[in-house]
């Protein structure tokens, strides 16, 4: 069985995952300069989900021991605790606050933003990694965001087909592949390291597309509050390998669990489609969620009267 044809923008911006992170080598390759180098002390921020993004790569740099990353949301960020860069990563290149961001510490820190959004105005005050080929018109981002960091995995000198090769079975496979997260009331999403921000973003998707109760902790976290939750007819979803015992204490709960031994990366494809799946089982339009728009262009504050 293979899945239906794309029928929303998001269902075809899923789609196209594996190509655009095969082709991510590239990108890496052509905007290596741009990108931290070994020993730089990092910030990367983001917003939604390019903090998700930015959580996971800062996690997977710091593994390998290439220097101290730190992932912030823009305005939260501690730029005083003298970092070598400041990666930012915005879809739309106008979000306010990663532009304010970016606009303070022109001059000061080397700067760099991945967008697949030609002429915006993030890309004037950073030196841009620009990706056009991944834009989407769906509000919910995926690809862009995948290949996002699937280009700073290449970097990182990872290689990415068997991610690229897994993530099309599952295209393939359509609803085949959802098991119990097809039906359940409640999703859980646990991840490890660097599949935190994995997880986190699992969660978001499937809150934004489909309107699901979703949460998401580390995986150590869960049995400290969070497996109160868990029940008969919800899910526990892992992403990365699993710690001893927790398969048994989710168990002993009466909640699936749903894991995977595939590339983090591949398993989130999946989510992605189950949002598709789930928003048509209620009626909503997984490319225009309730209360979102495509980027938070906030405006300026009012003065103060006179």
């Amino acid at each position: 069985m293979t899945g239906p044809a794309p029928t929303t923008h998001l269902a075809a911006e899923i789609a196209t995952q594996p190509a655009n992170w095969m082709a991510a080598r590239n990108t890496a390759e052509r905007f290596a300069d741009a990108l931290p180098k070994a020993g730089e002390r990092v910030a990367v921020v983001g917003c939604g989900t390019s903090l998700y993004m930015a959580q996971a790569y800062a996690a997977l740099r710091e593994e390998q021991g290439l220097g101290v990353t730190d992932a912030w949301t823009p305005t939260e960020a501690r730029i005083d605790r003298g970092y070598d860069r400041l990666l930012a990563i915005s879809r739309s290149g106008t979000t306010t606050e990663v532009i304010d961001l970016l606009t303070r510490v022109e001059g000061e820190i080397p700067a760099s933003v991945i967008s697949s959004s030609p002429g915006t105005p993030a890309l004037e005050v950073a030196e841009p990694i620009l990706m056009p080929e991944v834009d989407e018109k769906s509000v919910v981002q995926t690809r862009f965001a995948t290949t996002a960091l699937a280009m700073l995995r290449w970097h990182l000198g990872q290689d990415l087909t068997p991610a690229a090769e897994q993530a099309q079975q599952i295209i393939d496979a359509g609803e085949e592949s959802f098991g119990p997260g097809l039906t359940a009331d409640q999703l859980t999403f646990v991840g490890r390291g660097w599949t935190n921000g994995v997880a986190q973003e699992a969660a978001l998707k499937l809150r934004e597309s489909a309107q699901l109760w979703t949460e998401s902790y580390p995986m150590m976290e869960y049995r400290h509050g969070p497996v109160s939750i868990s029940a008969p007819g919800r899910v526990v979803w892992a992403f990365g390998d699993l710690v001893d015992g927790f398969a048994e204490d989710v168990a002993a709960t009466g909640a699936d669990l749903v894991h995977h031994e595939i590339d983090p990366l591949a398993e989130l494809v999946r989510v992605h489609l189950l949002c598709v799946a789930r928003a048509q089982l209620v009626g909503l339009d997984p490319d225009v969620p309730r209360n979102l728009t495509r980027s938070i262009i906030l405006s300026p504050a009012a003065p103060p009267p006179a």
